[in-house]
């Protein structure tokens, strides 16, 4: 399944080939590194997708076997602190986006 950023890194350099009537078009950086603005969501959206698995694991664990109800508890706290960044990151993404649209040419 291709991601978003990805998605989103093909769909600037169709922009760019447009721009140019069809030319060489601008490539984006190396999505997958760290450096990029891209990297650094996709990291964002893997550690908040791990903090979910393991609070999910935690609470499976307490319900079963009586685990630590503390780590549990912080687990989810953790899990939902990183659900709420990824969500306020991705909507300052769709208003930057939408203001880029709006910018007259």
């Amino acid at each position: 399944m291709p991601s978003p950023v990805n998605n989103f890194a093909n769909a600037i350099s169709a922009y760019n080939r447009a721009l140019n009537g069809g030319g060489e078009a601008m490539e984006p950086r190396d999505i997958g590194s760290d450096n990029t603005f891209a990297g650094l969501v996709k990291n964002a959206v893997h550690g908040a997708i791990d903090a979910g698995e393991t609070s999910e694991k935690l609470s499976i664990a307490a319900v079963s076997d009586g685990a630590d109800l503390n780590q549990v508890v912080t687990a989810v706290a953790e899990a939902e602190v990183a659900l709420n960044t990824v969500v306020a990151v991705r909507d300052k993404i769709i208003a930057a986006y939408k203001d880029i649209i709006r910018m007259p040419m």
